[in-house]
C-alpha cells in the first residue's frame, strides 16, 4: 500500500479531528505508516522489519501552531514525523530518521499537495533541491555541497541520467551569475556542454566506472581563492583545483579525477567530466582552467616572443573581457566594449604568427558573440555573426570555420528571435530556423555539427506529424552517421515508423527478476507503453489506464509498459504508489535504453497497440484511440 499524500492528509485529518485518537484513525497502522517514502531515491533511512511493526507506534505531535504526528520505532526512536508546520490544515513536511535522527525531509511550499523541494539532513549530508515542475525530478540545487557534487555527477553517469548530470555542471547562467572573466567563462561552458555525451564516451572506453561502482569518498586538497583583483570574477571565487573521488568495484578500489570545482553561492559545480583513474593508471583529461594564468594579461611579464604591439592588444582585451564580464556593465556599455573587443580580436588574428593560433582566436571571437547573444547581454551578436560569416566565406569559403561560425550565427539567431517576437509569430521563428538548418545541411553535408542537426530536423518533422519529411531525415542519418548514438536512434525510427501491421518483436529483462517476452501475451491485445516516472504526463495517463485495465482485462486486454527512468530504485515505488500492476520492462539508460534506442522513442509515453496476433495496429496510440478500439479488437 502507498499513500498520495491526499490521502495522507485524511488520515491527518482523521487523527485530529476528534482528539489524539479518533475512530478514523483507529483503521490506520504503523504499515499504513511506513508505505510512505521520500520522494528522492538516494536515502538511507530507518524502516523496521514487518514483525517488528507491533513494538511501534504513532503519536500526536502539536507544537505551536502547527501539528502532525511521529512514528516511533521499537526502541522509541523516531522513525517519521510528517507535519502540518503552519497550522493551516495541509500537510507540509513529511520527515524521515536514522537512528532516531532526521536524516531526509520533504516539504510542499505552496500547500498544493504536491512536494517541491527536498533536503539531505546531519547524516544523511546537506543537499538541498528544488523540484520546480513537481514532477519528481530535482530541477535545480540550492545547497551542494563540493563532495556531494562529485558523488551525484559519477551517480548521474553510470545512471545516464544527462539531466542530473548538467544540473551539477558549470553553465552560462553561473558564468553570469559569478562575473567570470568572458574568456574563462567561454572555456568552462566549452568544457561543461552536452555533458551527457560526454560521458557516454568517456564510460565506452572506462573499465571500471559502471552501474557496479561504488561511492566510497572524495578527496581534495584545501579549497583556493581565486581574489578578486586576479581579475578572473567580479568578486573573489572558491576553487577546488585538483580534487579525486574514490570508487569501490569488485573489492578493488579506483580513482576518478573530478578537476576543478567551484563554488556558485551554496552550490559547488564540476568544471569538467569526471575521468576514471583506469587499472592501468591511465587518465586522458585536460588540465584545469580556473587556476590557471590569465592569457598575457596575467602576467605583467611579456609573453615569449610576442611583440610589444600585440602584447598591448591582449592587456587591453583582458581589461574588456573583465568589464563585459560585470553584471553591473549596462547594456549600451556592453555594446561598445564588444566592439572594441572585436576591434582587438582582429588586429591580434592579423598579428598571430601561426595558423592554429589564428584559429584559435577567431573561435574565440566566434563564441564570445554566441555566448553573449544567448545569454541576452548582447543580442546584436547574431547580427555580428553574420559578419563575420560573410567576411569568412570571402576570404576563405573552403575553411572549417565557416561551418563552424555559420551554425553557431543560426542557433544564436532564433534564441535572440524568440526572445524578441511576439506570442503569434513565435511559429514563423521556428520556420525560419528550420530553413536555416536545412540550408546548413544542404550546405556542409559533412560539418561536424551535421548529426544532431538532422536529429533535430527529424524530430520536428515527426512531431509535426509531417511522415515522409522525417523518413528522409532519418534515412539521411543512418546512411551517413550508421555507427554513431545519433544514427543508431535514427535506425530506430526508422523502425518505428513502419510498425503498423506488422509484427512487434519486443523483450527484455524484468524489473524484478527474469525476461519478460511480448511473445508470451500471444492471444491477448496488448498496449506497450514507454513511460519514465520523471515526465508528469505519464502520470497523467495512469487513472485512465488503470480504468481501461480493469475493465477489460476479463476479456483478454494486457498493458506491458517499458520503462525508461534513470534509475531502477525509482520504478517499484511509483508503481505501487499508482496501483501499476502490469508488466513491466526495465533496462537502464533512460531515452538512450536499449528498448527506446530499438524504436527511436521521441518523446514520451510512446504507446503501440497491438492485436491478438502480435500485430501492431497503432505505433502512436493515444488514450483516446485505445478506448476507441479496445471493444472491436476485443470482439475479434
Amino acid at each position: 500500500m502507498r499513500f498520495h499524500i491526499r490521502d495522507a492528509w485524511r488520515l491527518f485529518c482523521g487523527l485530529t479531528a476528534g482528539g489524539l485518537l479518533s475512530p478514523a484513525f483507529a483503521a490506520y497502522t504503523v504499515k499504513d505508516m511506513m508505505a510512505f517514502a521520500p520522494k528522492q531515491q538516494d536515502v538511507e533511512y530507518e524502516t523496521p522489519k514487518p514483525e517488528e511493526y507491533a513494538k511501534c507506534k504513532v503519536e500526536v505531535e502539536r507544537k505551536g501552531k502547527g501539528s502532525g504526528w511521529v512514528v516511533l520505532g521499537p526502541a522509541g526512536q523516531v522513525l517519521r514525523k510528517f507535519l502540518d508546520t503552519d497550522g493551516d490544515k495541509k500537510m507540509d513536511q513529511w520527515r524521515y530518521y536514522n537512528q532516531g535522527v532526521e536524516v531526509y525531509r520533504d516539504i510542499d511550499t505552496n500547500d498544493n499537495d504536491k512536494v517541491d523541494q527536498s533536503r539531505w539532513l546531519n547524516l544523511g549530508g546537506s543537499r538541498w533541491g528544488i523540484d520546480q515542475n513537481e514532477d519528481g525530478r530535482i530541477d535545480s540545487w540550492k545547497v551542494l555541497s563540493a563532495a556531494e557534487a562529485a558523488k551525484e555527477a559519477i551517480r548521474a553517469m553510470v545512471a545516464g541520467d544527462d539531466v542530473a548530470l548538467q544540473l551539477v555542471m558549470v553553465n552560462a547562467a553561473d558564468v553570469k551569475a559569478i562575473g567570470l572573466n568572458p574568456q574563462i567563462g567561454a572555456k568552462l561552458i566549452e568544457s561543461t556542454a552536452d555533458a551527457g555525451k560526454k560521458s557516454k564516451v568517456i564510460l565506452s572506453k572506462s573499465r571500471v566506472l559502471n552501474a557496479q561502482a561504488k561511492w566510497i569518498r572524495f578527496d581534495a586538497p584545501m579549497p583556493s581563492t581565486i581574489p578578486e583583483d586576479e581579475e578572473k570574477a567580479t568578486g573573489d571565487v572558491q576553487v577546488y583545483e585538483n580534487s579525486m573521488a574514490t570508487i569501490e568495484l569488485k573489492g578493488k578500489y579506483f580513482g576518478v579525477h573530478m578537476g576543478e570545482l567551484i563554488r556558485i553561492g551554496e552550490v559547488w559545480k564540476l568544471c569538467q567530466i569526471p575521468q576514471p583513474i583506469e587499472d592501468n593508471g591511465t587518465i586522458e583529461t585536460a588540465g584545469g582552467i580556473l587556476m590557471q594564468p590569465l592569457l598575457a594579461a596575467a602576467s605583467s611579464a611579456p609573453n615569449v616572443g610576442t611583440s610589444p604591439e600585440v602584447e598591448k592588444l591582449l592587456v587591453e582585451l583582458q581589461a574588456i573581457e573583465v568589464k563585459l564580464g560585470d553584471p553591473k556593465t549596462d547594456a549600451a556599455a556592453i555594446k561598445t566594449l564588444m566592439a572594441r573587443r572585436a576591434d582587438l580580436l582582429r588586429k591580434a588574428i592579423e598579428l598571430a604568427e601561426s595558423d592554429d593560433e589564428k584559429m584559435l582566436l577567431t573561435k574565440q571571437m566566434i563564441d564570445g558573440y554566441a555566448l553573449a547573444a544567448q545569454m541576452g547581454t548582447f543580442p546584436e551578436g547574431a547580427s555580428d555573426l553574420r559578419a563575420m560569416e560573410l567576411d569568412l566565406r570571402r576570404r576563405g569559403p573552403k575553411s572549417v570555420l565557416v561551418p563552424y561560425v555559420t551554425y553557431r550565427r543560426i542557433q544564436a539567431q532564433y534564441y535572440v528571435d524568440l526572445q524578441q517576437a511576439e506570442k503569434d509569430k513565435a511559429a514563423d521563428v521556428q520556420k525560419e530556423w528550420i530553413k536555416g538548418m536545412q540550408d546548413f545541411l544542404t550546405e556542409f553535408p559533412a560539418a561536424e555539427d551535421g548529426a544532431d542537426a538532422m536529429l533535430l530536423l527529424a524530430h520536428h518533422e515527426e512531431l509535426s506529424g509531417k511522415q515522409k519529411e522525417a523518413t528522409d531525415w532519418y534515412q539521411r542519418l543512418v546512411k551517413d552517421h550508421g555507427k554513431a548514438e545519433t544514427g543508431i536512434r535514427a535506425a530506430g525510427a526508422l523502425r518505428r515508423l513502419e510498425l503498423k501491421g506488422k509484427p512487434l518483436v519486443l523483450s527484455g529483462p524484468g524489473v524484478d527478476s527474469g525476461a519478460v517476452d511480448l511473445r508470451s501475451y500471444r492471444g491477448k491485445t496488448v498496449l506497450v507503453v514507454f513511460w519514465a516516472s520523471e515526465y508528469k504526463v505519464c502520470e497523467e495517463d495512469l487513472p485512465q489506464l488503470r480504468a481501461m485495465y480493469q475493465e477489460y482485462k476479463p476479456r483478454g486486454f494486457e498493458i506491458l509498459g517499458v520503462c525508461l527512468d534513470s534509475q531502477k530504485e525509482t520504478i517499484k515505488p511509483f508503481m505501487t504508489q499508482h496501483r501499476m500492476t502490469w508488466g513491466q520492462i526495465y533496462q537502464p539508460g533512460g531515452l538512450n535504453a536499449p528498448a527506446a534506442m530499438n524504436f527511436g522513442i521521441v518523446s514520451l509515453p510512446t504507446m503501440f497497440l497491438v492485436n491478438a496476433d502480435g500485430i501492431v495496429v497503432s505505433r502512436n496510440a493515444s488514450v483516446q484511440d485505445v478506448k476507441t478500439a479496445l471493444p472491436a479488437l476485443l470482439a475479434k
